[in-house]
């Protein structure tokens, strides 16, 4: 028992197993063959190593989007001139990566609480009994205003009027309103922090330069008008209804070469809606919201309501940078090894089931042996296999010691046989 022991440790450290290869002369199987192992290595080079960059790590960005606006707007509604400023036509207030940008508005001025026939068309009574039932909208008080012939709601009077939208937008100034974009973004696998004020964009720079695709693509202020234009939106019509826009930063950067070389790109995409589509098309169109600003007239509570038509500005930062690793490599080498064993697989079921001489290449490819007859033999003398191969082994080295040695026991044999015969 101790020695099989030994036996077994000893071959296993000391043994080397290789598998028998056989060579198949035949050109359609060698043809196949290597036509595959060219795709298999095309796949590798072109696709993994190339294209998908196989054999660099990458690693996104945690960023910071600091934004602010400029620009003077002005209006002139039934005589009453205004001047609007940063504070009255951004929402909210400026610093964030999203926001909205006010280009028409409806004006309800002078609101406070109390009762007031609703506006017509909106529930229209011919008697008390039509306006009970709770609220519609806005809480009824159950009278009906013969005035009017609408519902008396509890609300802040007088309600609004929002049916028509002003036409052109009032905001058409806002054209020309800029904006500034300052993003600074960090990739903590490899320990770099870039800003898209990047080398050569300095203060004097900044005060003379607007964003340009082709003539100044890394300047960080923006035309309001150019982005919707980017965006492919007409201003006059978005600036009527609303609308979203994102902008893009991009930084896409190999830091395999020099980190200068990792610079923002900029891009614009309509978010809200296809400006191929018509105003039918659509179930909701543009983007609007309430804003109401409070204050007392005297002892009494008032307030002036917004409905602001604005632009959604959405900043949107977006980051992939890649660095040479050797762990990707080796990964994408080792998998692109283990795929050329698909030629072998497919050239051995072509061999082994299609040829016409395939149970000639089953026969050299396996070596089969009776191993339940020859266990039945050797129990029958009392050997074990081992036993049977070694002694099987060792009368054939001596007969084959024996005829090289006599060179003429053949012939010596067959005299003898006739001889008896």
């Amino acid at each position: 028992m101790k020695s099989q022991i030994t036996n077994a440790i000893s071959d296993f450290f000391f043994e080397y197993e290789t598998p028998r290869q056989v060579l198949v002369r035949n050109r359609r199987v060698g043809v196949v063959c290597r036509l595959i192992q060219l795709g298999v290595l095309a796949y590798i080079i072109g696709w993994v190593f190339i294209y998908e960059k196989g054999y660099q790590s990458t690693d996104t960005a945690v960023s910071s989007v600091f934004t602010k606006m400029k620009g003077v707007g002005y209006t002139n509604v039934s005589g009453k001139e205004r001047v609007w400023d940063v504070a009255d036509y951004v929402f909210p207030s400026q610093g964030d990566s999203s926001f909205v940008v006010m280009t028409n508005y409806i004006i309800t001025e002078g609101q406070q609480m109390g009762t007031c026939p609703e506006l017509k068309g909106k529930h229209n009574c011919s008697s008390d009994a039509d306006c009970e039932g709770g609220s519609f909208k806005r809480q009824m008080t159950g009278v009906c205003v013969n005035k009017t012939k609408t519902c008396e709601v509890l609300a802040w009077c007088p309600v609004e009027d929002d049916h028509t939208i002003p036409d052109p937008p009032l905001l058409m100034s806002a054209e020309n309103y800029t904006l500034f974009i300052k993003n600074s973004v960090t990739f903590p696998l490899f320990g770099i922090t870039r800003s898209n004020l990047v080398e050569g964009i300095d203060a004097d720079y900044i005060s003379t330069c607007l964003f340009h695709t082709e003539d100044a693509p890394l300047c960080p202020i923006f035309r309001l008008g150019d982005i919707v234009k980017l965006s492919g939106f007409s201003f006059e019509t978005i600036a009527k209804v609303g609308g979203a826009i994102g902008i893009v930063v991009d930084w896409t950067c190999n830091f395999d070469v020099d980190v200068k070389r990792c610079k923002p790109k900029y891009n614009f995409h309509g978010l809200y809606g296809n400006p191929a589509e018509t105003d039918k098309a659509r179930a909701s169109v543009g983007y609007n919201f309430r804003y109401a600003k409070h204050y007392m007239d005297g002892e009494i509570k008032k307030r002036t309501l917004l409905k602001v038509f604005g632009i959604r500005l959405d900043i949107i930062v977006q980051s992939l940078a890649r660095k040479f690793d050797i762990i990707p490599t080796l990964t994408a080498i080792g998998s692109g090894v283990g795929i050329f064993g698909v030629a072998t697989v497919v050239c051995d079921l072509v061999l082994l089931y299609l040829l016409p001489k395939r149970e000639f290449y089953k026969n050299m490819k396996f070596k089969y042996t009776d191993t339940h007859m020859q266990q039945q033999d050797n129990e029958s003398l009392g050997l074990d296999t081992g036993a049977y191969y070694s002694l099987e082994e060792n009368a054939k080295q001596a007969q084959g010691t024996d005829k090289s040695k006599d060179p003429e026991s053949e012939a010596a044999s067959t005299e003898t046989e006739v001889s008896k015969k």
